[in-house]
């Protein structure tokens, strides 16, 4: 495919050769193509023999274009699908179901906002963003068997949509079906029935979504290297792992979020960051009292009245006869953020933070901070609402950041339910300082960590105290993985890279270690001549005498696992109605009756779906990727693989999210564990990875489940950030278009 002529361009770019073209590439301006195909000669790109991609460019612009060209060779697909959803337009791909989810985007998106903000942006980051657009463009012009579902072409400005790489984002608090509510015909607030289904979603069992951090001292290691875990728990196959490097000092290793031109999760060769989801809460609803003066609306904020903006948003989708249709809306929005639903008479205004230029800024420009000092002043830019940090680099610093976009507010309010937007004293007060919010560096203990968690346990002892902050720098309290990581972290002081990634897969169950000794108890106390008892005792007896640690062998595992679901469904929508966690009410508000009947009803379960209560854990739990579909299919007559570890919901370090699907009895895993890595900071970075399944998208790819029994194993791989160490691992050398 690589010599041929350019077809259809202007004379001047006649007698260029280059790959074959697809018609989107001869819609391209010839200087478009001309530009693109000079800048693809400053770029070499080599393939390990894992598939991972080592892109080098000229210019940091360079290394960007490389950079976006090798994850589209690895999925278009999974970079198209976010862009379509950070844009607001899935619908043009998906139909008519995706309307609501695109208009609630599109509250905040606005291209021709996006356009003008990229006019205005640094001249740095427009070039990083025009070599982001060439080379998506270019693997477009290059790839004519590809075919875009809806994103032919990109542009720019485009790459501000999409600016922070966690998964989901502020804006998915949003309910869609209350959004549907008021903007649809009549507008209304929503009904008992979707307020009931959206009650059912919020409590039933699901994967904690987040991540797992630590960050470890010298004087907590066996060599006097500080150490970072690197762990993200995000829906599979949701990152391109990946190094950049260019002539310009650009040399980042780690995850990148497919469709972003920075490194989200990882490390250079001096310092490394790994962001978990946070526990702050930085997004607000405020209750707008409406009132209709000429014709003309207006909300109600102390003496005044304000004129509420109006601004039409059209939302093109997919037709069943494949034609493009729109529906139009009027949004409404105050100064406090767009209005989202109505409730007690009220219109509800959503208050997130909107920086997308700053936001893109310190993604990128923190990849390039060498130590502590550098990193935190990329974070003075406070365009990140969403990611805890945890720091480490070869100064033998460790360090802790929560959130650096937090709005002040006044504590008295109660800013977990929407608070009175007529009253100026509820809103917010400017942004926090960093030396405002949960911080540390270099704790006594050796150690920092977060599992999504509160950040009032992140180093032991050492931690902040609640006292000294607002409650809303956080909404969630201590969970079983941070329970889990203090433990195996307070465990030894001499961590190593092979002993931390033991501390990483520990399969000790924290969940389980609080709520078994309230089922002994329960059993214990329910007379012998109670039927459900009789039937249950030698699933007592297993439970009472298991090690709370899970294995592919353990049928222990299986049957913990079957019981908390089963006592989780009788227990979370009435510990969500008293304001209580899910795990004190199961442990300490079910009757013995109640926790008798959830282990009857998993060992049913357990016997109906696999023959024998006593069924192995690996069994169950498995791994599958039979294609390259966003969305699996899992069918138990394909292979998968059995996968050891568990749910992050029973305090699981390495995470699993499994369950079943229909047409399934066997647990398949798509969330949790995604990628994994440990690094270690001495004279020359050192680290080893593994990513779910493999890095390619591609069934036909050697590199679509190469990885994948590594991942179920945890068994880490050399990560080859120098040159010298691609030596006798290089699959493959070239430029983009070749």
């Amino acid at each position: 495919m690589r010599i041929g002529k350019l077809l259809l361009l202007s004379a001047a770019c006649a007698a260029l050769s280059g790959p074959a073209l697809s018609s989107t590439a001869l819609a391209q301006p010839a200087g478009d193509l001309a530009r693109q195909q000079a800048t693809a000669q400053r770029v070499q790109i080599t393939r390990d023999d894992w598939g991972i991609a080592h892109v080098h460019g000229k210019s940091d612009a360079d290394a960007v274009f490389g950079m976006i060209y090798a994850q589209a060779e690895d999925d278009f697909p999974r970079i198209e699908a976010n862009y379509l959803t950070n844009l607001g337009r899935t619908a043009e791909a998906e139909g008519e179901k995706a309307v609501w989810q695109d208009l609630r985007m599109r509250l905040f998106v606005d291209p021709a906002d996006l356009q003008a903000r990229y006019d205005r942006s640094p001249a740095w980051l427009k070039a990083l963003m025009d070599a982001w657009a060439d080379g998506l463009n270019y693997y477009l012009a290059t790839h004519p068997d590809v075919k875009p579902k809806v994103l032919t072409r990109f542009e720019p400005w485009m790459a501000l949509s999409f600016t922070e790489g966690s998964i989901g984002g502020d804006v998915e608090r949003i309910s869609l079906g209350e959004l549907e509510a008021f903007y649809g015909k009549p507008r209304m607030q929503a009904s008992t029935e979707v307020r009931a289904r959206e009650f059912a979603q919020a409590v039933a069992f699901r994967e904690p979504t987040g991540s797992n951090g630590f960050a470890i001292a010298p004087s907590n290691t066996k060599d006097g290297h500080a150490l970072l875990l690197i762990n993200p728990h995000t829906s599979f196959f949701f990152r391109s792992e990946l190094q950049v490097t260019s002539d310009a000092g650009l040399n980042a290793y780690g995850a990148a979020t497919w469709g972003q031109f920075f490194v989200y999760q990882g490390f250079n060769a001096h310092a490394g960051w790994m962001h978990t989801s946070s526990t702050v809460d930085v997004v607000d609803e405020f209750a707008e009292t409406i009132q209709s003066q000429g014709g003309k609306l207006f909300y109600k904020y102390g003496a005044e009245q304000r004129p509420v903006e109006t601004r039409a948003v059209e939302i093109a989708y997919r037709a069943a006869d494949g034609s493009l249709a729109k529906k139009s809306f009027t949004t409404y929005r105050t100064h406090h953020g767009p209005i989202v639903r109505a409730a007690d008479g009220k219109w509800v205004a959503f208050a997130m933070m909107y920086k997308p230029v700053e936001a893109l800024e310190q993604s990128f420009l923190r990849t390039k901070a060498v130590d502590y000092a550098s990193f935190l002043k990329v974070a003075e830019l406070k365009a990140n609402s969403s990611n805890n940090t945890l720091f480490a680099d070869d100064k033998g610093e460790v360090a802790y950041l929560h959130p650096q976009f937090i709005p002040r507010r006044d504590d008295r309010f109660d800013y977990t339910k929407p608070v009175d937007g007529a009253n100026p004293a509820a809103d917010w007060k400017g942004l926090h300082a960093l030396s405002e919010a949960p911080h540390l560096k270099n704790p006594p203990n050796g150690w920092l960590m977060n599992t999504n968690n509160w950040p009032y346990s992140a180093a032991g002892p050492y931690s902040p105290k609640p006292a000294d902050y607002p409650r809303y720098m956080d909404s969630v309290g201590e969970t079983p993985r941070g329970v889990h990581a203090t433990r195996v972290l307070s465990a030894r002081k001499d961590f190593t890279l092979p002993t931390l990634i033991q501390a990483a897969y520990d399969p000790y169950l924290t969940a389980f270690a609080d709520l078994i000794p309230t089922l002994s108890k329960a059993y214990d106390a329910t007379p012998d001549g109670d039927p459900t008892k009789a039937r249950l005792a030698a699933q007592m007896a297993a439970l009472k005498a298991w090690d709370l640690k899970w294995s592919a062998a353990s049928t222990e595992t299986s049957l913990a696992v079957f019981w908390g679901e089963a006592l989780w469904a009788k227990s979370a929508p009435q510990a969500r109605k008293e304001g209580v966690s899910v795990y004190k009410y199961m442990a300490e508000r079910t009757t013995p009756a109640q926790k008798l009947e959830a282990l009857a009803e998993a060992s049913d379960r357990l016997s109906a779906d696999f023959g024998d209560w006593r069924t192995p854990w690996g069994t169950i739990n498995r791994f599958q990727r039979n294609d390259g579909a966003i969305v699996q299919t899992f069918d138990d007559a394909k292979a998968s693989i059995p996968v050891p570890f568990a749910s992050g919901q029973w305090g699981s370090l390495a995470s699993f999210g499994a369950k079943r699907y229909p047409g399934t009895k066997k647990y398949y895993g798509t969330s949790g564990n995604s990628f994994v890595a440990v690094v270690e900071f001495g004279p020359r970075v050192k680290a080893l990875a593994v990513s779910a399944g493999g890095e390619s998208g591609d069934p036909k790819s050697k590199h679509f489940l190469d990885q994948a029994q590594r991942y179920a194993d945890g068994a880490l791989r050399p990560a080859y950030f120098y040159p010298d160490q691609l030596t006798g691992h290089v699959e493959r050398n070239y430029r983009p278009g070749e």
